[in-house]
């Protein structure tokens, strides 16, 4: 488990006290349901931007070859 302190905006803050207490959940567990929802959504976004940096030559791949050999093994 990490401990983490960050700030809300006053309106975003009221209505998550608001949201937990009319789901009877924590506001932790509300926070920690939207960052996973949030990441899976995120996930097909981060997917696409690395295809492209594959196709234009900004990210180098490398073979299984290339990679074995480089780790070693």
């Amino acid at each position: 488990m990490v401990k983490k302190l960050f700030t809300l905006d006053d309106g975003i803050a009221k209505e998550l006290e608001i949201v937990a207490k009319t789901l009877n959940t924590t506001q932790k567990d509300i926070v920690e349901r939207a960052l996973d929802f949030y990441f899976d959504y995120s996930d097909s976004f981060i997917a696409d931007k690395i295809i492209d940096a594959v196709e234009n030559k900004k990210l180098k791949t490398f073979s299984k070859e290339e990679t074995y050999e480089i780790l070693g093994i």
